[in-house]
């Protein structure tokens, strides 16, 4: 009896932020069907408790982060089972989804405040959703994976379609439910087979397994290639990103912010768990797979964002191709992966959330997606949102100094390429020129902003005292941890998750090259 006492009072402590986050989600759940009596305001009163509910829902989100700040300040660790994390790494993503998760909100409460399009309980799936992906980041087995990549996504197909008003969203919650269900068929049935060839989920005891087989069998191999195809799915990996672009092009806006940075953030989180906690020993069978994988989403999301004018595809064949960048992590195979992963995210979150703020204001509550041309001419009319949009899409590009925090985020990344044990040069080349290709189309749309006559003869609007606050946080936050990385870069070294080594020597990294001076300096900051 006292071992359960246990096991559970360490099962409750482990999951102290989710369990918080979840509760949160049912208070306000309750709140969106409270109705006082006698109360028939109706539909004015449902417009204004979704703002209400949004600004709540972020300061459950910071309340959060500080549940998280200080258990990993104390060093809490995972469940005694190792079924949960309790690393750095967990704690880091866990920080990078509620300041996602938070911003989002924010993008609601703003697209809210012009189109009122959104019911009471949109707040509450944004943050069921997070509450799945921080499962996800904590989650060391493979049924914890699938319950928190189930809660994550069951929540965001009803997003995705959440405005009743919209033909588009209707039309992009059904595909991203069908194909979403087809590829968590194929995960759940990799991990059935896996738990078949192994005998456990637990991710130790699956990497234990393959240290201790020489030759793998069958159904290891089969499970495996199942699990990869449904991770690249969640991932939007090509050739499985054929979902990507309709989806969140049809999405509202603030809910595409919210997959493209969020989703996105949490689905690799438990793909480089997985790959450098329990299948380190067979790197053999899937380093050559995700290599092809890395290379192709590369080469697919920024060759197809090349003839983009809506601006929605256009981020969403971009996310496609940060996709790319960030499987050069896992295929490092190594801690600086992790590391690099963290590091990115943190920046491609700030870029994202403020590129779909931009275009809330430019959109202003109207039922489609923004193209080129309302960009025309922005610097002209509105110079508060172009400069900043001019930012985020040079963090995008990863421009030194002027794209501020990008250009370090791909550095970390090539470096981890080029440090590897087996250094992946080629991948790092790849990586490199692809870059140099987005370079045409996020330059067209700084071009379009600042060269082009304007084209529409509608005025727009310099957004609410919240759009401009969140753009002109954005902005500062890229532009100073691009002059001064070193924050950012302490918090993604203390995420560092080095593989498992079970029945293997440990991995040894070479360190960096003295080359780009200040780089150095600050990423050997301890």
């Amino acid at each position: 009896m006292t071992g359960h006492v246990v096991a559970a009072g360490s099962l409750l402590t482990a999951l102290a932020p989710e369990l918080l986050l979840a509760a949160g989600a049912m208070v306000m759940l309750l709140a969106t069907v409270w109705q006082p009596q006698g109360n028939v305001q109706g539909v004015a009163e449902g417009a204004e408790r979704t703002s209400i509910l949004a600004r709540f829902g972020v300061v459950i989100c910071v309340l959060v982060a500080l549940v998280v700040v200080i258990a990993w300040g104390d060093g809490v660790g995972g469940t005694v089972d190792q079924r949960i994390a309790g690393d750095g790494f967990r704690w880091a993503i866990d920080l990078v989804v509620l300041l996602g998760t938070a911003l989002s909100l924010v993008l609601l409460d703003v697209d809210h405040q012009r189109s009122g399009a959104y019911s009471p309980e949109v707040p509450v799936l944004m943050l069921l959703s997070a509450t799945g992906m921080l499962v996800l980041a904590a989650a060391r087995d493979l049924m914890f994976v699938f319950l928190g990549i189930e809660l994550m996504s069951l929540a965001v197909y009803v997003l995705a379609g959440v405005n009743r008003r919209s033909a588009r969203g209707a039309e992009s919650a059904i595909k991203y439910f069908l194909l979403g269900g087809f590829s968590t068929g194929f995960l759940l049935y990799g991990i059935a087979l896996l738990y078949g060839a192994t005998g456990s989920t637990r991710v130790v005891d699956i990497a234990a397994w393959v240290t201790s087989h020489a030759q793998l069998s069958a159904m290891f191999v089969v499970g495996l290639a199942l699990l990869l195809v449904g991770f690249a799915f969640k991932v939007a990996a090509a050739p499985f990103h054929i979902w990507t672009p309709d989806v969140y092009d049809g999405s509202p806006l603030p809910i595409a912010a919210f997959m493209s940075a969020c989703v996105k953030t949490a689905a690799f989180a438990t793909f480089v768990r997985v790959m450098l906690e329990a299948m380190p020993g067979a790197a053999a069978r899937w380093h050559p797979v995700l290599w092809w994988l890395a290379a192709l989403t590369m080469v697919v999301g920024n060759v197809l964002a090349l003839s983009q004018r809506n601006l929605v595809r256009l981020l969403a064949y971009s996310s496609i191709a940060h996709a790319g960048y960030l499987l050069v992590a896992i295929v490092v195979n190594s801690g600086a992966g992790s590391t690099a992963l963290v590091f990115y995210t943190v920046s491609y979150t700030l870029a994202t959330m403020g590129a779909f703020a931009v275009l809330i204001v430019v959109n202003d509550g109207r039922d489609r997606a923004p193209t080129l041309d309302d960009l025309a001419g922005l610097w002209v009319d509105q110079p508060g949102l172009a400069v900043p949009m001019a930012v985020y899409f040079l963090a995008f590009l990863g421009m030194p100094f002027v794209g501020g925090m990008g250009f370090f985020a791909k550095w970390y990344i090539l470096q981890a390429a080029l440090r590897a044990n087996a250094p992946q040069t080629v991948l790092a080349v790849i990586l490199v020129l692809t870059s140099a290709v987005s370079a045409a189309y996020y330059l067209s749309v700084v071009n379009t902003m600042f060269m082009r006559p304007r084209v529409s003869t509608r005025a727009v609007s310099r957004g609410t005292p919240l759009a401009r606050g969140l753009i002109a946080a954005t902005t500062i936050a890229l532009l100073a941890l691009g002059v001064y990385p070193t924050p950012v870069i302490k918090f993604a070294r203390r995420a560092t998750m080095q593989p498992t080594t079970i029945g293997t020597p440990p991995q040894v990294t070479r360190p960096l090259p003295m080359s780009t001076a200040r780089l150095d300096r600050d990423t050997h900051v301890h």
